[in-house]
């Protein structure tokens, strides 16, 4: 079985429930993933008050190339992921090299709409952000797959979209196994 490499940003106010949840599921399904501090520390204060330690901050993961770079939610840490140069440009060397990136809750509209990698792309984010995105055709869908994006609403959908990244890269069995373990569906 091959290695994959999943870069999780998070910054101050990212979306706890939807950072961990992706850690965990990605995690469980044996991928490696690298969670880096967007910020100066490597502890962030998520968006309810929990403090998340990340392995390494964006400049050292940056080094490396990634499977799928997918970003946690939260209006503060989508605004932050926004404002990093560094990772608006490693998105777009991923959406340009046809590499699998995602986004969930605010972080599709505040970040990947404004620097064009929705551009061509079905795509749904935090219901009060779906105004900024150029196409709403699939706005109302929990999770949506186009291509090499991957996309989903918020905290409520985290355990979809996770399972909808493990599917992807792992196949729908590993995926369906996942969910079961987890309760999600039933055994």
């Amino acid at each position: 079985m091959t290695l994959v490499l999943i870069l999780v940003p998070i910054a101050d106010g990212s979306e706890e429930m939807e950072a961990v949840m992706i850690i965990d599921i990605l995690r469980r399904a044996k991928a490696n993933v690298v969670v880096a501090s967007v910020g100066d520390n490597l502890e962030i204060l998520a968006s309810r008050k929990v403090k998340l330690v990340a392995d390494m901050l964006l400049e050292e993961a940056a080094k490396l190339s990634y499977d799928l770079i997918v970003l946690p939610g939260g209006l503060g840490g989508a605004q932050a992921f926004a404002n990093s140069d560094k990772l608006v440009s490693l998105l777009k060397k991923q959406a340009e090299s046809n590499k699998p990136y995602g986004a969930i809750c605010a972080s599709p509209a505040l970040v990947l709409e404004p620097h064009g990698s929705l551009k061509g792309k079905k795509a749904t984010a935090f219901p009060a952000m779906c105004d900024k995105l150029s196409d709403k055709s699939f706005i109302d869908n929990r999770v949506v797959v186009d291509g090499n994006l991957i996309t989903s609403r918020g905290p409520g959908t985290s355990m979809e979209f996770a399972l909808g990244i493990v599917e992807k890269f792992f196949g729908r069995p590993k995926a369906l196994e996942l969910a079961k373990v987890m309760l999600f569906v039933r055994q």
